[in-house]
């Protein structure tokens, strides 16, 4: 008996924030307590006690400062072609063929039986189910959960958690709790794909 053909997978990831995010995230999610900065101006006034406690008060000052590494959308590439989730649906198009060009990095998921008509079969089955466009949700329902539940699909392995846990990050932050009913409002497709189980063009 012959043995089933493997077909590769890929996770292809994008940087949304093309770097902006490992320089602003820092000031934007950082949380200095008003207390912390007091206790700072009390030590300008105090300079002894400045010179053997500055370096312990601006260390813990700055350590709840969160840093992102980026703001990842992604993406599955299998059966030579790139498939994703946005506020569109489930779309696809050929490898870094959307409009964000080329991944900043592509992760070696596995490898997959699961044959090209099945696969398809099944996304028809996301896209009219757990994956409709009116689903979609920056935070708890985004690219980053399709690629994921994908990933698991088709070799049962999950996607890095460091994309998966970025949303919970930010959320936790004094600035992403306070921006989350804006956020939430967001809506992402990235253009230059075609919606899975309808004609080209159609969303």
């Amino acid at each position: 008996m012959d043995p089933p053909n493997l077909y590769p997978v890929k996770l292809y990831v994008y940087d949304l924030s093309k770097g902006l995010a490992r320089r602003l995230s820092p000031i934007m999610l950082g949380d200095i307590r008003q207390e912390r900065i007091l206790r700072i101006e009390q030590l300008w006034q105090h300079p002894f006690e400045w010179f053997f406690l500055v370096y312990g008060d601006i260390r813990r000052c700055f350590s709840s400062w969160k840093q992102l590494e980026g703001i990842w959308h992604t993406s599955i590439v299998v059966h030579k072609d790139e498939f994703f989730f946005g506020s569109g649906g489930i779309s696809s198009c050929p490898p870094g063929g959307t409009l964000l060009g080329p991944p900043d990095s592509v992760v070696d998921v596995g490898s997959t039986e699961v044959t090209e008509e099945i696969f398809l079969e099944y996304l028809s089955s996301l896209g009219e189910s757990l994956f409709r466009g009116e689903a979609y949700n920056l935070f708890e329902h985004n690219c980053n959960t399709f690629s994921n539940e994908v990933a698991q699909f088709l070799t049962g392995r999950k996607i890095p958690s460091y994309i998966t846990d970025l949303p919970s990050e930010v959320l936790s932050t004094p600035f992403g709790q306070a921006l989350q009913p804006l956020l939430d409002s967001i809506q992402i497709q990235p253009p230059g794909g075609s919606t899975v189980g309808r004609p080209n063009g159609q969303s």
